[in-house]
């Protein structure tokens, strides 16, 4: 029994995990390169990519793996490979050592911790080395069970050792605002348009990510309720397969007790008989036959009456402790599972 109880929560555990993990990638929708990550920018279609392709990604390509909603609820997801454009607006997140990129393609990855199962993130970029979460600057994934945090580990190319500029509070031209403008290169207002909204949009994605940042340390009641429901899932699980090797015992032991019933209707039968045909009186003559502990009065060997019918009680009452145990596992996985669906559902 402890075998079979270590084995459903091995299988629950399992099964929890694969809602982290994309097992295949069978979405039939087409998508265009209508962005500035691929270069050939004129809304043709993506040819679709393999998980080696997107693992090791052939030289001046880039894949997007998109996810799809469906209406069954189900995501549908698919790898799309075209040439590389401009990614400067996205942070390149790196994949902790000793983590696969392949398993990092094949898993869902979320902006920040605590968030739903499907809520993980539409668009995914890799590059073969880096992987690309438009508006993140980091990301979680969970690879065969275990968290993982995939982080930008580049050095700030930006940062200067330069000593801070004096500036006079009376003079214009030296007002921080408009050096930080002047400085700040990648914004051409007079040039490609498309290119200097991409870095306005990293702006917001950046100011988002730290809002969402101060939401990730409020919000860490979120990801206990997340586990918690999957610990009662799995505790569900496991009662009921305790529940359900207690109901086949209960059923042995019921099966036994009534073959043994049977066996006791005929003997009273042959007892009624055998009291019938001698002379004295009838109910003593069955009151000695159904008490007597004497084997002897009976043609079977070492059996009687009494011994059949204490053979019967036993029965009966492995099977009534076997179905109360049945009802109590099965309690527990109805208590259990309703809390994780409302934890869940939170």
């Amino acid at each position: 029994m402890k075998r079979s109880f270590l084995l459903a929560l091995c299988l629950s555990a399992a099964a929890f995990a694969g809602v982290y993990d994309i097992s295949d990638f069978t979405a039939k929708e087409s998508v265009m390169s209508d962005n500035q990550v691929f270069a050939a920018n004129g809304g043709m279609p993506l040819s679709t990519a393999s998980v080696d392709e997107a693992t090791a990604v052939p030289a001046g390509n880039i894949v997007l793996r998109q996810k799809f909603a469906q209406e069954s609820g189900l995501n549908a997801y698919q790898l799309y490979i075209g040439s590389i454009g401009d990614i400067s607006s996205m942070t390149a997140l790196s994949v902790p050592a000793g983590t696969s990129y392949g398993d990092v393609v094949k898993a869902k990855l979320y902006a920040r911790r605590g968030m739903k199962p499907g809520d993980d993130a539409e668009k995914v970029y890799f590059d073969g080395k880096f992987v690309y979460l438009p508006g993140a600057t980091s990301a979680v994934a969970f690879v065969n069970g275990a968290q993982i945090d995939l982080k930008n580990e580049a050095p700030d190319a930006t940062a200067s050792s330069a000593p801070k500029q004096e500036c006079d509070e009376f003079d214009v031209s030296c007002d921080e605002d408009i050096i930080a403008m002047k400085k700040n290169k990648n914004i051409d207002v007079t040039g490609d348009i498309n290119q200097s909204n991409s870095y306005a949009d990293n702006r917001d994605y950046s100011a988002s990510a730290a809002a969402q940042d101060v939401k990730d340390r409020f919000g860490i009641a979120d990801e206990v309720r997340f586990w918690s429901a999957v610990a009662l899932s799995a505790l569900a699980a496991g009662s009921a397969v305790v529940g359900v090797l207690q109901h086949m015992k209960s059923s042995d032991a019921n099966k036994a007790y009534k073959e043994l019933d049977n066996i006791a209707g005929a003997v009273e039968k042959d007892i009624n008989k055998v009291c019938n045909s001698l002379s004295g009186d009838l109910q003593t003559c069955i009151n000695y036959y159904k008490t007597t502990n004497d084997a002897a009065a009976f043609f079977v060997p070492n059996w009687t009456y009494a011994d059949l019918q204490r053979r019967m009680k036993i029965n009966k009452d492995t099977k009534e402790s076997y179905a109360m145990g049945r009802n109590i596992w099965f309690g527990v996985t109805a208590l259990s599972l309703t809390t994780a669906i409302v934890l869940f559902a939170w």
